[in-house]
């Protein structure tokens, strides 16, 4: 009998203590078609056929940037089926998004919620699915799960992996925890040297810890626009259009300042309004209407008329379509102290990029963006205008950034391919 893991113990005590309060949270996050008994390992819904991969990602954000890897597990193991797993319901949402894409691959590849960590949760998930291989995306380390896992015999991989400085002083908090769940991870595949330096600090095996790069740079390069992109960029032609992808709470009003500002010198101009999360969409537009503001809402279908100063995308799913319809993107979660969101999308749909300060979420793909003079980090709202100004008094100088940013992204691919070499030479390891 092994020894008494006290951190874990203790861990899985504090999380049933504050079960009322995550049961308050199970309640929000719930969508629809989904069972609740999901959250405590139960009634997962149809899996796919096993042998079976899992493959866990937290939320939207994690999901999109994961895609390069879903759709290349489903190539190099075409005996296999996938399993996606997320926290929360946009995640939920977005995985089905991406399910309903994969009309070659959709009957080996289904979704269902990440059960809450609680020991028997944990085990019920992990039998119930019997995964050969389970990949945790970025920082997703959960001990019960993990240990599962573990005793269930399944090789555990964290690809993407990233850990900031701000999180690494929360987990030295909990050392040991982090330690003993670390000690779990068969492969760990890093974004950065520096995020393999703060998993090492924590526990991760140094022989077991690789530097890959980050997958984010994974996407695509279209060669043109979406068709609906394309249409919006005909019905706006003419007229100054920036996209303001990802908001959050508080950043909103200020966004609204900056484009009352800058009207004063382009009393045309469009800002289209993306707020990150939907259960903030009436909120936003109530905003825009204390503000009297002339609006129009995508989800109600009313058109962008000349009128129009601000077209909220109160969508889910076409952030990629918004950022495409517009000629600079700025990227929200940033002029607000909350990390900052993905300046990538827009930057491979070939737009010149700004952001707020706050961006230490992202710090490894904002580096080679602002080298390549692809994004520009603005510090407040009236540097947030003149960017804008700038940007659209010189339709060249929006050219050669968008074409600095595609080509930045793609300097810095490969990770994809060693993620997939790295997961093979585990699950072969395992065999």
């Amino acid at each position: 009998m092994g020894r008494i893991n006290w951190p874990r113990l203790g861990y899985s005590a504090a999380l049933y203590a504050l079960s009322p309060l995550i049961g308050w949270r199970i309640w929000r996050e719930q969508v629809p078609t989904y069972s609740r008994w999901q959250r405590l390992g139960r009634r997962l819904g149809k899996l796919p056929t096993p042998p079976r991969i899992w493959l866990h990602c937290a939320s939207v954000g994690e999901v999109r940037a994961a895609r390069p890897l879903i759709e290349g597990l489903l190539v190099r193991y075409p005996r296999h089926s996938l399993l996606l797993t997320t926290m929360t319901a946009t995640g939920a949402q977005q995985a089905q998004a991406l399910i309903e894409q994969q009309l070659d691959h959709r009957p080996r590849l289904a979704h269902c919620f990440l059960p809450l960590d609680f020991p028997g949760a944990a085990k019920r998930f992990v039998h119930r699915v019997a995964p050969e291989l389970a990949i945790m995306f970025e920082t997703e380390l959960w001990p019960n799960l993990l240990h599962a896992c573990q005793q269930h015999g399944t090789p555990v991989a964290v690809v993407n992996g990233r850990l900031s400085p701000r999180a690494f002083k929360r987990y030295q908090k909990v050392a040991p925890l982090m330690a003993r769940t670390l000690a779990n991870v068969d492969w760990l595949a890093a974004k950065s040297a520096d995020d393999a330096r703060r998993f090492e600090a924590l526990g991760a095996a140094p022989d077991k810890t690789a530097v890959v790069g980050s997958l984010k740079f994974e996407v695509g390069l279209p060669s043109r626009g979406s068709v609906e992109s394309e249409r919006l960029l005909l019905e706006w032609e003419g007229r100054p259009v920036w996209v303001a992808g990802s908001t959050r709470d508080g950043e909103e009003a200020l966004l609204l300042e900056a484009h009352r500002q800058l009207l004063h010198q382009f009393p045309d101009a469009l800002l289209v309004l993306v707020p990150r999360h939907p259960q903030r969409f009436d909120e936003v537009a109530a905003l825009c209407e204390a503000k009297k503001w002339e609006t129009s809402r995508r989800s109600q279908g009313e058109p962008v008329t000349p009128a129009t100063q601000v077209y909220l995308g109160d969508t889910l799913g076409e952030l990629a379509v918004l950022y495409g319809a517009g000629q600079v993107a700025f990227v929200g979660g940033s002029l607000v102290p909350l990390g900052g969101h993905n300046v990538l999308e827009p930057a491979a749909l070939g737009k010149p990029v700004l952001s707020g300060p706050f961006i230490e979420n992202f710090a490894d793909v904002v580096e080679p963006l602002e080298t390549a003079g692809a994004l520009t980090l603005v510090a407040d709202v009236d540097t947030l205008v003149d960017a804008l100004q700038c940007r659209f008094v010189d339709p060249k100088r929006c050219l050669q950034e968008g074409q600095a940013g595609q080509s930045a992204i793609k300097a810095q691919q490969g990770a994809l391919a060693r993620t997939l070499e790295g997961l093979e030479a585990l699950s072969r390891a395992e065999r």
